[in-house]
């Protein structure tokens, strides 16, 4: 079976409390929908909303017909005497999506008409749409309280209506009020009472239910489902496209045209315009739904993965990562390792898998792009005896103040301490450490002839920090490197160590 797949990003999505497309980013979004996910409609307006709303149908329309697809474009209309009809006409549009009541409660409560008078409306603006070459599709408004308190009055709405030229019926329940149980229920009773019917289906998460009430009124017969990218929608939002994809095609075992290696890519993107944030353990497009973080489950995925699923992150245009933290073993940084081409000795393992637990406890989460550095910092410059350790420094940055540094420092199993001014934190703190070596020490100290800070690919501002030093020491020429979260902790880092190589050689 092969369900049709109807996005709403654009109508009900917009709905999204703070969200407003502008013009540019209607038509991106669904270029990206119609051309690469494959969806098979959109609904992208609301008709008589605003004059921007219609110069963004009126961009998508000309695109569309430009490209064949007008008749996948849809716009919301009103029971409202042709004003939707006509402009949907001038904006270029060729569907309507007319929204009728579909409990008695709206009915009555809403519009203080009769059933009968309502249907009366509804068939002059289907006459009209005709008159105007517009296809029509019918939302029954509140479908789900209509059929669980009203039903004879569903039913003799869709008696009226079932013989007319609306191609689909639209069941929303538009308060999100169903179960799974509910949904099968309801929209059995619907498939079987009107076999000859294209019924879609219309989610709300309210209950943070939508995705599962998908599935049961597909399971019963429905022929078109309808979602949004992220699950964008008033309220708690709509079913998630990311989400429906695989439930319809692994658990359902049922077919759409959707390319599920696109929908990471139009996620991003509304993400992008929309200014709703992915959530990280959002299924499919979350930024931890991929990543193995425990070490026993990269073990496990060595041998004959064994913590694999269907979704496979291929499917979806991702690829599987294991994280790196002090939860890692030596399974997770193996994989990572592997996929940089690196391969390390037990005994630098052993040294690397220690830093980045050290550094875990530091950072949340360490990345496959921090990993080269945190090798070079632990498998360069590495002193088997430590004859000089800071025990203990202080750095303080106060505004229209200059920066001072304490610190305390042990060199050959004496204690010094010192505390300094200087025009940053870490030149504070070098001038500290200059003080005990010429005026305690009454030794040369090496001058600072370059310093370079780098991270990793990215320019995420929480990523770790390499700082390079270049020193001169009695005409030697060398570089010591340091890496940490803080830019300042790196480089005493960097410094610690050529202090212990000259150490070394005094």
């Amino acid at each position: 079976m092969r369900l049709e797949i109807l996005d709403t990003t654009l109508r009900d999505g917009e709905q999204t409390s703070g969200v407003a497309f502008a013009s540019d980013e209607k038509l991106s979004i669904a270029r990206q929908l119609l051309e690469d996910v494959r969806v098979d409609r959109i609904e992208v307006a609301s008709a008589r909303v605003s004059t921007g709303e219609f110069n963004g149908v009126e961009r998508i329309a000309e695109w569309a017909s430009k490209n064949n697809r007008l008749h996948q474009i849809e716009v919301l209309g009103f029971v409202d005497n042709g004003a939707s009809v006509d402009w949907i006409k001038k904006s270029g549009c060729k569907v309507m999506n007319l929204l009728a009541k579909g409990s008695l409660k709206h009915c009555v409560g809403q519009l203080g008409k009769k059933p009968e008078e309502h249907i009366s409306d509804i068939k002059e603006n289907i006459r009209i749409a005709q008159e105007n070459g517009i296809e029509v599709n019918l939302y029954l408004e509140d479908w789900s309280n209509g059929v669980l308190h009203s039903p004879e009055y569903v039913y003799f709405m869709v008696d009226e209506l079932k013989d007319t030229p609306i191609k689909r019926f639209m069941l929303p329940d538009t308060l999100g009020i169903l179960s799974p149980y509910q949904t099968f229920s309801l929209c059995y009773r619907m498939t079987k009472r009107y076999p000859g019917l294209h019924f879609d289906f219309h989610a709300h998460n309210d209950y943070d239910l939508a995705v599962a009430n998908v599935f049961a009124a597909a399971k019963v017969g429905v022929k078109g489902i309808h979602c949004t990218v992220n699950g964008l929608g008033e309220r708690a939002g709509n079913a998630s496209l990311s989400s429906v994809i695989p439930v319809i095609h692994d658990l359902l075992q049922y077919k759409t045209n959707v390319n599920e290696k696109k929908i990471n890519n139009v996620s991003h993107l509304v993400e992008s315009y929309s200014g709703v944030r992915i959530s990280a353990n959002s299924p499919i497009v979350g930024e931890n739904v991929f990543t193995q973080c425990a070490g026993v489950h990269a073990d496990g995925d060595s041998k004959n993965n064994l913590y694999y699923n269907d979704l496979l992150p291929e499917r979806f245009g991702r690829t599987r990562e294991y994280a790196l933290g002090k939860t890692s073993g030596k399974a997770n940084i193996v994989k990572n390792l592997d996929a940089l081409g690196i391969s390390l000795d037990d005994d630098s393992m052993k040294k690397v898998t220690n830093r980045i637990i050290e550094l875990g406890d530091k950072k949340e989460i360490v990345t496959p792009d921090d990993l080269p550095y945190i090798i070079s910092d632990v498998l360069h410059h590495q002193t088997v005896e430590q004859k000089v350790k800071i025990l203990n420094y202080s750095l303080s940055l106060a505004q229209g103040l200059k920066p001072v540094a304490t610190l305390k420092i042990e060199i050959n199993s004496k204690v010094y301490q010192k505390t300094s001014s200087g025009d940053g934190q870490y030149d504070a703190f070098m001038k500290a450490l200059r003080g005990i070596y010429k005026d305690e020490l009454h030794r040369d100290f090496p001058l600072l002839t370059n310093y370079v800070v780098t991270i990793p690919p990215g320019g995420r501002t929480d990523a770790f920090v390499q700082t390079l030093i270049t020193w001169n020491y009695k005409d030697e020429v060398f570089k010591t490197r340091g890496l940490d979260a803080d830019q300042t902790e790196a480089a005493i880092l960097a410094t610690i160590k050529m202090l212990n190589k000259i150490e070394d050689n005094y």
